[in-house]
């Protein structure tokens, strides 16, 4: 039984490290989209090269984050964090260090693997580590602070980028790690599950990891015979699942209507913020003439208002259902999205660029923590964990394949950043698609979408600040996400 007071010295030295190691990751998928621009310039980067920068961290991120919550409940969840925590750190460290474009894709690549074992370990710690008294205070605190450090990214992303240069949005995690690692070590207590002693799901990892770089790869370098290898793994995927006695993804939780339903949502709304948050970085920096720290800035809303009213948010849905604000969600983020059409040459920023950003902020506000919670209640709470991990997982691809798809999608030629007119054609082609998608995530949800009973109002549902992924649930569950 866990019985570390939140109150106690040891208490908030596992917040503080868990914060740190979070924030890590949480940084570097908000920083990275600000500094794409001046990559470009001092690496001569294409458009594909950038969307690699972006991309190859999400893939990595995204296929493993599922067998990183496992290791940790098998070697140690301490020990799997701060083994996350180091590669991350080192991996950052080679970005920072990177010579040309191919040496930044792979480090990145390489970053989204530290970022699979540290993700799922930070608030696995907190679950394992706290007196159950304290524990949901702990989770909120948490979150909160996370989201802090996600409304920070940008502006800081912005800052260092214009000021000592794009190389430091990733030096900047050095630091942190020195000083992550060694609390966890010395203050956070080791936690596993015994019960974890199934074998690894490596081939089915390794399936879906090919899959998404296959298909990616095939969107970005226009190679079809990617794509028809990229389909053949998804499909190897799922008859590898299908008959695995323990897989990483159990396909029998399908079987909740609901909670299918709202993963098909996550998919059409994260693939929408991922394209936008992606492009927008660009659009306010190449054709409206911000610089870093002003793109940075101006991107700010949205993640503050998710941070101020997203508890909100989750406590109105727990009175009246998801229905309705997983409706009109999405609805509100499609507006957002069409009065982006307006931001041009010159775009002036309370006029052009704000009412976009609020009317956006505004339905993610409405969505998230609605999204989270639904996702939670629409299985059995032993498996919150498992259905958690493959809604993050489903978010992140979601965004993985956007980032790919957008550009081939819209006519986006390789140098189109480096023309303004030309960009601001594709981007206005962009967020009609981006509106689309968000539109037909709306009306699924008014097709599919239950009201359910109102148990689970837990602080990770609440408190969301990422525009990224949903949040993880750190309830461990047998030899899988914790």
């Amino acid at each position: 039984m866990p019985d570390v007071r939140l109150a106690s010295p040891q208490g908030k030295w596992i917040l503080l490290t868990t914060v740190l190691g979070s924030s890590m990751a949480m940084l570097d998928s908000t920083v990275v989209n600000v500094a794409l621009p001046r990559i470009g310039r001092d690496l001569d980067a294409d458009l594909g090269a950038l969307q690699w920068t972006v991309n190859a961290y999400m893939l990595t991120l995204a296929g493993l984050i599922l067998l990183g919550g496992s290791l940790g409940d098998r070697y140690g969840r301490r020990k799997v964090f701060v083994v996350g925590v180091v590669w991350f750190a080192a991996a950052s460290l080679l970005c920072g260090l990177a010579p040309n474009s191919g040496v930044l894709i792979a480090a990145r690549a390489l970053q989204g693997v530290g970022g699979a074992l540290l993700t799922p370990g930070s608030l696995a710690l907190i679950q394992a580590s706290f007196h159950p008294d304290d524990r949901g205070r702990a989770v909120g605190l948490w979150s909160g602070f996370g989201g802090i450090g996600a409304a920070v990214g940008p502006f800081l992303g912005g800052w260092l980028v214009d000021g000592p240069g794009w190389r430091w949005v990733f030096l900047l995690n050095v630091p942190l790690a020195l000083l992550c690692a060694p609390i966890a070590v010395r203050h956070v207590p080791e936690s596993g599950d015994g019960r974890a002693h199934a074998g690894f799901d490596v081939l089915g990892a390794f399936l879906g990891a090919a899959a998404l770089a296959l298909v990616t790869y095939a969107l970005i370098e226009a190679e079809w015979v990617a794509a028809v290898a990229g389909v053949a793994a998804g499909v190897a995927f799922v008859y590898v699942e299908k008959r695995r006695p323990d897989p990483m993804m159990p396909l029998g939780i399908f079987a909740s209507r609901q909670f299918t339903a709202v993963n098909l949502v996550t998919l059409c709304v994260y693939a929408a913020f991922s394209g936008f948050f992606f492009l927008a970085a660009l659009q306010l920096q190449v054709v409206a003439g911000y610089s870093a720290l002003g793109a940075g800035t101006a991107l700010l809303p949205t993640t503050v208002m998710m941070l101020l009213f997203s508890a909100r948010s989750g406590e109105l849905a727990d009175r009246i259902g998801p229905r309705v604000p997983l409706t009109a969600g999405p609805l509100l983020c499609a507006g957002g999205m069409l009065l982006m059409l307006r931001v041009g040459p010159d775009a002036d920023y309370l006029t052009d660029v704000l009412p976009a950003l609020l009317v956006l902020g505004l339905g993610m506000v409405t969505l998230v923590a609605p999204l989270t919670s639904t996702v939670l209640a629409s299985v059995d709470v032993a498996r919150a964990g498992l259905a958690s991990g493959i809604n993050n997982a489903a978010a992140r691809a979601a965004g993985l394949i956007a980032v790919a798809a957008l550009p081939l999608v819209v006519g986006m030629g390789e140098e189109a950043y480096r023309t303004p007119g030309a960009f601001d054609d594709a981007f206005g082609r962009a967020m009609l698609v981006c509106a689309g998608l968000l539109t037909v995530g709306g009306v699924l949800a008014f097709a599919t979408v239950r009201s359910l009973p109102p148990d689970c109002a837990r602080p990770e549902c609440l408190h969301h600040g990422s525009v990224t992924a949903p949040p993880l649930e750190g309830r461990p569950t047998r030899g899988k996400l914790a």
